[in-house]
């Protein structure tokens, strides 16, 4: 019996990683998205998060967890958005992994902290992202996370 070649390459993997979060993301800035698009919000944030987890690093994995849990908050998911907030802090943690990508697992929790009421983790966390967002290292990624953190209403 030989070995069979994969269906998909891992650079055809590593490619829908990219090309599912990119759309995850354009969705997430559509302001008229439809219930049917929330839905495929949903999955395409999923399978993005699968392919990644299939051929990426630890960062990208992060980031998979973050995006799902942006995904999940915005659609006032409370548990999923916590789970994956979560998920990514640990990562970031066991990894080493910090700067823009240690503010951003921040950011996760305080968003899922306030969609599910938890208005003092939220503060807490949003506290822990302020700080963390003040020392990235790239001006250009801190001044944009920092317009992101803006955009939390507690």
């Amino acid at each position: 019996m030989s070995k069979k070649e994969p269906a998909i390459t891992r650079e055809q993997q590593r490619q829908l990683g990219v090309d599912l979060f990119n759309l995850t993301w354009t969705l997430i800035e559509k302001p008229d998205r439809s219930p049917e698009e929330s839905d495929a919000m949903i999955h395409v944030a999923h399978a993005s998060a699968y392919h990644w987890r299939q051929v990426g690093t630890p960062l990208n994995h992060a980031r998979s967890d973050w995006l799902l849990s942006r995904v999940y908050a915005l659609l006032d998911r409370p548990e999923a958005a916590l789970y994956h907030a979560r998920h990514c802090l640990a990562i970031c943690e066991a990894q080493g992994i910090g700067d823009f990508d240690l503010a951003f697992a921040y950011e996760a929790l305080a968003r899922a902290h306030v969609v599910s009421g938890q208005t003092a983790d939220a503060q807490r966390y949003l506290n822990l992202a302020t700080v963390a967002g003040q020392v990235i290292e790239e001006e250009d990624d801190r001044r944009y996370f920092i317009a992101e953190l803006e955009t939390i209403e507690l």
